[in-house]
């Protein structure tokens, strides 16, 4: 893991929707080469953490700062510029199509000489360009001319975090992206990040998984009811603690465990609720 200065971080943001505080002063970092895994119950705030970085949500207060300088991210594309890539559960890949168009489908590529009189697409450079990247991330596609509709669940995944690197982002924020898979695919995606992780890239996960967390996190960032909980370094932490600041168990208001590492002073906790292993 990185050492160095963040490459991207949230101070005191805050968010709202009429009357419901979705965020409040929640602090948030990663460096370069590290993979932050952000949990919490439903409702914690983690899509809405992940929307304001991906400029879906414009923040109400706080500010955002990218390789050192305050960023303003108002829209995705302000995002994308930055550097901040984002692959939703969704994936919003087309099934109809192959590799090669997924990866490019809308940046495609144009030929030269005669061919641009024509419009034709440079079907040979994007080829070759969609091997390069799948064989830099050491993903398990054989045929990049197969339909994305044919695929497994996990080289589905990582078709779609490939085509997030095309424009060499410095961040990328993956949601939930081993929900519903096997375990074989489960551990394809696992490997991918980690490969994200070798390449210096900063990596947030959003995961309900705690065994996926504790595989391929640094750092475990605990959102409650759109606080910060705690933040824990994945080596030095247990499954119980990680559970206990997701539920407020280890809130000292509960009277249970005494306060997480890095918890915001102030915190009252309002709500108890199991989370485990969820697909």
């Amino acid at each position: 893991m990185s050492d160095g200065a963040p490459v991207l971080a949230l101070e005191k943001v805050s968010k709202s929707f009429g009357p419901v505080q979705a965020l409040q002063d929640v602090d948030f970092e990663v460096r370069p080469g590290e993979v932050v895994a952000l949990v919490g119950d439903n409702g914690a705030g983690k899509s809405t953490l992940v929307k304001a970085i991906a400029g879906i949500h414009a923040i109400d207060s706080g500010r955002i700062v990218f390789e050192g300088q305050p960023a303003r991210i108002a829209t995705p594309t302000d995002a994308v510029h930055l550097g901040i890539a984002t692959v939703y559960q969704d994936l919003a890949l087309c099934d109809n199509l192959d590799v090669v168009e997924n990866l490019f489908l809308g940046r495609e590529e144009r030929a030269g000489g005669i061919a641009a009189i024509t419009r034709q697409l440079d079907e040979t450079s994007m080829e070759r360009q969609s091997h390069e990247l799948l064989n830099t991330l050491a993903v398990t596609i054989v045929d990049v001319r197969s339909e994305v509709g044919t695929l497994s669940g996990g080289q589905r995944q990582q078709v779609a975090i490939a085509r997030s690197l095309l424009g060499d982002p410095k961040v990328v924020l993956l949601d939930e992206p081993t929900a519903a898979l096997g375990v074989r695919q489960t551990a394809q995606v696992l490997n991918l990040i980690r490969r994200l992780k070798e390449q210096g890239h900063g990596v947030v996960v959003i995961s309900h998984n705690l065994a996926d967390v504790f595989e391929v996190a640094d750092r475990i960032f605990v959102l409650r009811l759109g606080r910060k909980s705690g933040v824990y370094d994945a080596k030095e932490t247990t499954h119980e603690e990680i559970v206990g600041a997701i539920t407020g168990a280890s809130d000292p208001s509960t009277g249970d465990l005494g306060p997480p590492v890095g918890a915001e002073s102030g915190e009252q906790s309002t709500e108890v609720r199991q989370t485990g292993d969820q697909r």
